[in-house]
């Protein structure tokens, strides 16, 4: 391999990161996306004049099950420290409503669990100890208190399928409200898209 001080912020995820996920049973076709954009950008106004700002774009978002987000990954290339991204990862993640922020630079990752269930709550770890989706997914369904067993999660994921179609491409802001409506679906009316009465 090249030396990874000259690789670039793409490279890193493509030599590294993404391999990493591989071997930790991470879905590329079916769990992770990359390249993420989830606001349009800010609208800004002078006068008569309007333009919009900067996307916000996570560089990955792992999903345990379709429509269901549970971490974001921000890269950094070989220059930077493994937290250098850690700040825009919480920001995302809090953004999507994810438990999981997760920062890498390619010598590894450092691990923000937002669900308060584990101590340290930052935790550094080497690039062949990323967690498994089922790890990831077991520690959110607690912190959420959903029930895990198969046929209860057959049942929800269906929900999750159902009640998110719609006509337009989807958004991430419509993905993570079956998630809020899910761990507390008395929380307001429409919490789940298709729930409505």
């Amino acid at each position: 391999m090249s030396d990874k001080k000259k690789l670039s912020e793409r490279d890193i995820c493509t030599q590294y990161l993404n391999p990493a996920l591989q071997r930790s049973g991470w879905d590329f076709a079916t769990q992770v996306q990359e390249d993420v954009s989830f606001t349009k950008g800010r609208v800004i106004v002078r006068g008569k004049l309007h333009t919009r700002g900067q996307q916000k774009r996570a560089d990955h978002v792992l999903y345990y099950a379709p429509k269901l987000p549970i971490a974001v990954i921000e890269s950094k290339d070989n220059n930077h420290t493994l937290g250098d991204g850690m700040q825009q990862a919480l920001g995302y993640a809090e953004a999507l409503d994810t438990p999981f922020a997760f920062s890498g630079n390619g010598d590894g990752f450092l691990m923000h669990d937002r669900t308060g269930q584990r101590t340290p709550i930052e935790q550094e770890l080497a690039l062949d100890e990323f967690p498994r989706p089922e790890e990831l997914w077991q520690r959110h369904s607690s912190w959420k208190c959903i029930i895990a067993s198969s046929e209860k999660w057959a049942a929800v994921e269906m929900l999750y399928i159902t009640t998110t179609a719609v006509a337009r491409p989807p958004r991430i802001t419509i993905r993570s409200s079956p998630s809020t409506g899910l761990s507390n679906p008395r929380r307001g009316k429409g919490a789940v898209r298709g729930m409505e009465r």
